[in-house]
């Protein structure tokens, strides 16, 4: 087995090179006795994603964890949000078979071990370690097929508060997980009208592929927007848990602005007012909280990470740079990409404003996109403490909750080891050009120094 297909959020590889359906029994074997094992639990989850290779990878994994002993509740293709759903209705842990927006000829699993999250970090090790034994269970574990379609779209319908406004929309559903559900859950909303755009059921993704965080993915969902003088425009990834922003004006915004959208409207009503987002968002996300009376809380990068801290501080609203959202103020929250678009279409469908209005009086900073910097997945976290020993040095102000974000009176920059690849990630942003690039060719040409 290839033991770098174990990420800091996942297990993740390519198919059938690493990733197959030898490794995806393998799996299944070691999770179901793990959950016997180390949880005491008898019974899981599993879901998969419309990639080409899931259905067979769901079918070697499923065996795997039959032939542990322990049940398995099989729910077919849905999205990773469905999947979130099945978990917490029923009170078990799981396995989502996807590989969210990664390429096409990539799949992986995502799972958890607690109530909280996905696993992350350590817990994920561990588990690589406890597979690589090879010390499991044997059992005949059941396999019971379920379906959760009905649950899902009762839990929009309760927690989305449309208004009476008539709402133009057109959705990018990126050939994805999301074709199997989205339609029936806008059908529960009669004042949407949505015009679709990739709406087969397709894992090969031959529109584009399918990652709303990279602007190139959204130059259909961009056109069709301004042809049809959409209020919005609003796209999914692969396996609908993130969502991609177009304005009506056809200028495509990043998560964090989606953000601030969203607690313009959240924040007055919220209870716990502290807003959490990740080391990759804008300063304009922590001016926004600040003036609307709410506390900003700056957390590392990871969908898992922001789920957990969310859930753990009971926050209302979290969210990250690549376009997790998660809302903690009405139900559970899924971290569901239809979701958190069905809350943007509920704030439209009450006001006459248009999204770019509502963006107007936010405060605006050059900044690049991320900085991707190949290196090595071991020399990666060595630069990163290099740049800390370099800040520290300095006596700059910094945050190394994740890799290190220096912060400046004028700005901010950001280096962090990629938790998905052998790259490090720089990220730059100050209130003028001239304080961007000064910021970009500072910490450049420090890490330019260990490549």
């Amino acid at each position: 087995m290839d033991q770098s297909i174990f990420k800091e959020y996942d297990i993740r590889g390519t198919y059938p090179i690493n990733i197959n359906e030898n490794i995806a029994y393998k799996i299944g074997l070691g999770y179901g006795s793990y959950l016997q094992e180390f949880l005491g639990e008898k019974t899981c989850v599993v879901g998969r994603d419309n990639r080409l290779s899931s259905l067979s990878l769901s079918n070697a994994l499923i065996k795997g964890i039959a032939d542990s002993g322990c049940n398995v509740y099989n729910y077919g293709q849905i999205t990773t949000p469905m999947h979130y759903l099945t978990r917490h209705i029923n009170h078990l842990k799981g396995i989502m078979v996807t590989a969210s927006h990664n390429p096409k000829d990539d799949n992986g699993f995502k799972f958890s071990f607690d109530d909280l999250a996905n696993a992350r970090g350590q817990m994920i090790y561990d588990f690589r370690d406890y597979i690589l034994k090879e010390n499991f269970l044997k059992g005949n574990g059941s396999i019971e097929q379920k379906n959760i379609t009905q649950d899902y779209l009762n839990y929009m319908k309760k927690n989305i508060d449309m208004g009476q406004k008539k709402v133009k929309a057109v959705i990018d559903l990126g050939n994805g997980a999301t074709t199997c559900i989205a339609k029936k859950v806008h059908a529960l909303f009669p004042n949407l009208e949505i015009t679709y755009l990739c709406d087969e059921n397709d894992g090969s993704f031959p529109n584009h592929h399918p990652d709303p965080a990279v602007e190139e993915n959204m130059t259909m969902l961009k056109e069709k927007v301004l042809e049809l003088k959409a209020d919005v425009g609003i796209a999914y990834d692969g396996d609908g848990d993130r969502l991609g922003i177009v304005l009506e004006n056809g200028e495509y915004i990043s998560a964090d602005q989606y953000m601030i959208l969203i607690i313009k409207d959240l924040i007055p009503k919220a209870i716990n007012k502290t807003i959490l987002y990740d080391v990759k968002c804008s300063k304009a996300l922590e001016d926004e909280i600040i003036k609307l009376g709410g506390t900003p809380y700056c957390y590392r990068t990871g969908t898992s990470y922001t789920e957990s801290k969310t859930k753990e501080l009971n926050l209302s609203f979290g969210g990250e740079f690549s376009g997790h959202i998660f809302f903690n103020d009405r139900d559970y929250a899924l971290g569901s990409g239809i979701y958190a678009g069905l809350r943007l279409l509920e704030i439209l469908s009450k006001t006459n404003q248009s999204l770019s209005t509502m963006l107007k009086d936010t405060s605006n900073y050059y900044q690049t996109p991320e900085i991707k910097v190949p290196t090595t997945n071991e020399l990666k976290f060595e630069i990163v403490k290099h740049v800390i020993d370099y800040v520290k040095e300095k006596k700059y102000e910094y945050n190394d909750i994740d890799g290190v974000r220096v912060n400046f009176d004028y700005g901010w920059a950001l280096v962090r080891a990629s938790n998905t690849g052998p790259n490090l990630t720089l990220r730059f942003e100050a209130t003028t050009e001239e304080e961007l690039n000064k910021l970009k060719e500072e910490f450049t040409s420090v890490v330019n120094q260990y490549l």
